[in-house]
């Protein structure tokens, strides 16, 4: 069995590898859509596809890397050809592992399951959260992983942040 996770990892952290783990535990194969492919960097959408999907291969293990496969979803103004265009670039699955309200409504309507994600520390664990500690020059850097975190530095994510 296959399952979708669509995710824009705006950081990867703790939450999202947590995430990963949880959605793993019930599929042979997880896709892992990196939402907002297509947008360029501002202030909510900081780091590329490319870097998203190095910052998540370089932060789990080789157990994860083989059940896993990345896919850039573009962001698309009409919700149902959004649906349509992910079907065109993921694989067949039968699982979508969501808490998104409007993902969950979107995919209730087709043939396919609906999982809601345990949220780990969301009041912590959050893309938006960890850019304002970066930013802001507080702790942040235990909220994701040791790997996630020398990319954010070797980017020098502080300085980007500040100047989106």
């Amino acid at each position: 069995m296959n399952g979708l996770l669509i995710g824009r990892f705006q950081p990867f952290h703790l939450g999202h590898l947590e995430a990963l783990q949880f959605a793993l535990s019930k599929v042979d194969k997880l896709w892992v859509g990196l939402g907002s492919s297509n947008k360029p960097a501002q202030k909510n959408n900081p780091f590329s596809a490319e870097e998203r999907k190095e910052m998540i291969l370089s932060s789990i293990d080789n157990s994860i890397k083989e059940r896993i496969s990345i896919y850039f979803i573009p962001d698309l103004d009409n919700h149902i050809k959004w649906i349509e265009k992910i079907d065109t670039i993921v694989p067949k699955f039968d699982i979508v592992f969501s808490n998104d309200e409007l993902t969950k409504h979107l995919y209730s309507k087709m043939a396919v399951q609906i999982v809601s994600i345990p949220f780990l520390k969301r009041d912590v664990l959050s893309g938006t959260k960890i850019r304002e500690l970066i930013t802001s020059d507080q702790k942040w850097d235990d909220l994701v992983p040791e790997d996630t975190k020398n990319f954010l530095v070797n980017v020098s994510a502080k300085d980007r942040l500040k100047n989106l």
